[in-house]
């Protein structure tokens, strides 16, 4: 009979070589973290405010701002939370939560994909843009982008849990 243990803890072990530069390093990531936050805060607030920007590239735009706040917001905190001294350990659970990492880049991916589509759109037919690119036919796709980027990381992150 085999004993499972089960477990409930992993130890972070840093950034190889980097004794006694936590400060400069915190420093340095806090100041990319914050301009991430605030480049993708206002390129929302631009988009959602300016009617002009109400077309299919700015749609998609907009949903890279979303999700790129997400890919950052996913593990800058806990390496954050590191530098400054606070633990060099992360729950199981919150080692799952990491996994949601996979999920906004497969998400991004995809829209990246998207997005080249509607560029494609746009140079190549100009004139039928606006009819081939509608509203209805975006959101499709920013959902299809989503809803795959999604399945794709649950399977993973399933594969992972099981480890």
């Amino acid at each position: 009979m085999t004993n499972h243990t089960m477990v409930t803890e992993f130890t972070l072990l840093g950034i190889p070589e980097t004794e006694g530069l936590e400060n400069v390093l915190l420093f340095i990531f806090s100041t990319m973290y914050a301009c991430a936050l605030l480049g993708n805060f206002l390129i929302l607030t631009a988009i959602t405010t300016s009617p002009k920007l109400h077309t299919p590239m700015y749609f998609f735009l907009g949903n890279l701002s979303i999700f790129d706040l997400g890919f950052c917001s996913t593990t800058a905190p806990k390496m954050l939370s590191y530098l400054s001294g606070r633990g060099g350990g992360i729950s199981f659970q919150g080692c799952v939560v990491q996994h949601f990492y996979h999920c906004i880049g497969c998400i991004l991916g995809f829209l990246y994909t998207v997005m080249a589509y509607d560029r494609f759109v746009a140079i190549c037919f100009p004139l039928r843009y606006t009819i081939i690119m509608n509203h209805r036919v975006c959101c499709v796709l920013a959902t299809g982008t989503w809803m795959s980027g999604c399945i794709v990381a649950i399977l993973y992150t399933a594969v992972n849990v099981h480890l």
